[in-house]
């Protein structure tokens, strides 16, 4: 069995590739920073490790990467890389929101539909997407970050129930955590108002619950309760409310 996980030089990608390392699957970590992946490279034992230094924010490169690897035979494809960008919308630069679209959706939709195809032929594989409890919200100050994981959510909600119905063995999950102590906050420029769940048990819990066939993965009961409390408050109070707490991650 072969993993390919995108963002895997760190935080929850990192993390990822060592559980997935431990249930015997050889490995094709993607990421942009060699050293890092090289490190990570030495890390891992007892298994294939093979590195591929790319930036998947450029579309010819997604297409590249399925080229380079689809003699590999991928059955569990995790699209772990994206980032956020905090600011007002007036005020973000737009080629950042740009590569951030290219990366959190255009990339993730790429790959997944090249490797899909590949899955659906054999009638079997796993897909996580990493979305966010951002994916079920609006975000101001981090407006493109949120959207882009509404897209990411909702796309594999609609994938996964495409396969049920087609009774197509290929499992699809979305993990959608709160926050979680990766490099987030220091790529998107903000702090967590509450502290974050440790990536490691993230990880983890993603992959076990991929491989059982579970849709939507929430990790943590107070992310949970935010899910569950927003049938209640409504969208336009909780975006009210969203936009209080974001003024207070700024750094």
């Amino acid at each position: 069995m072969t993993a390919l996980i995108t963002g895997a030089s760190s935080g929850m990608g990192r993390d990822m590739a060592h559980y997935l390392a431990e249930l015997g699957y050889d490995l094709i970590l993607v990421a942009r920073r060699e050293d890092r992946l090289n490190a990570l490279k030495e890390e891992i034992k007892g298994v294939k490790v093979r590195t591929i230094v790319m930036d998947i924010s450029k579309q010819e490169n997604c297409f590249e990467l399925y080229e380079m690897t689809r003699d590999e035979g991928v059955d569990f494809l995790i699209n772990n890389a994206g980032f956020g960008a905090y600011g007002k919308v007036k005020d973000v630069s737009l080629e950042r929101e740009l590569q951030l679209i290219d990366t959190n959706i255009k990339a993730l939709h790429i790959l997944t539909r090249l490797y899909l195809k590949d899955m659906v032929e054999k009638n079997s594989g796993y897909i996580l997407n990493v979305g966010s409890i951002a994916g079920f919200l609006a975000g101001p100050f981090l407006a493109s970050y949120y959207a882009s994981k509404n897209y990411v959510v909702r796309y594999t909600e609609a994938l996964h129930e495409e396969l049920r119905r087609d009774k197509i063995n290929v499992k699809v999950s979305v993990l959608c955590p709160g926050p979680v102590n990766t490099e987030f906050n220091k790529v998107a420029g903000v702090n967590f108002i509450v502290g974050g769940m440790k990536s490691e048990y993230v990880a983890k819990l993603a992959i076990d619950k991929t491989l059982k066939g579970k849709i939507v993965i929430i990790p943590g009961k107070l992310i949970k309760l935010l899910k569950f409390g927003l049938h209640f408050l409504g969208e336009k109070m909780m975006t009210r409310v969203s936009y209080g707490a974001q003024t207070q991650r700024k750094n």
